[in-house]
Formats: C-alpha cells, sequence, structure tokens
C-alpha cells in the first residue's frame, strides 16, 4: 500500500515538473514569467517598486538632507 502511494505521488510530481516546463521546452529562447515586482513592466509604470528599493531610495534621501 505504502509503495504504491509513492509510485502515484512520484508520478504526479513528475506530470506537474513536466507541465511546468512546457513553455521552456516548446518556446525557442523560452523562460519562466518573471514575477518579482521590480522585473513587471506594469508596476513599473504604475511608480510602484519592491520594498528594498524603496528603503533604499527613502536611506539616500536622508542622508543628502543631513549633508
Amino acid at each position: 500500500m505504502m509503495l504504491k502511494t509513492f509510485i502515484l505521488c512520484a508520478i504526479i510530481i513528475a506530470i506537474c515538473i513536466v507541465m511546468l516546463s512546457v513553455q521552456i521546452l516548446l518556446k525557442k529562447n523560452g523562460t519562466f514569467i518573471k514575477t518579482h515586482v521590480s522585473q513587471s513592466k506594469e508596476m513599473r509604470k504604475r511608480g510602484i517598486s519592491c520594498v528594498q528599493s524603496q528603503d533604499y531610495a527613502a536611506r539616500h534621501r536622508q542622508k543628502r538632507i543631513k549633508e
């Protein structure tokens, strides 16, 4: 019973991996979509950036004000 469950799970995981990689395998120069905030064109159009970039900009502005 345990072996059948393990094999079934392994098959399901293999199918999922193949389905996730279809875009990369079938497209010429295929890549995964970019999900990071700073890499999204729509987010940049709206002026939204990642927290790390906003924090860096705020700290940099504070340094200029103090000087």
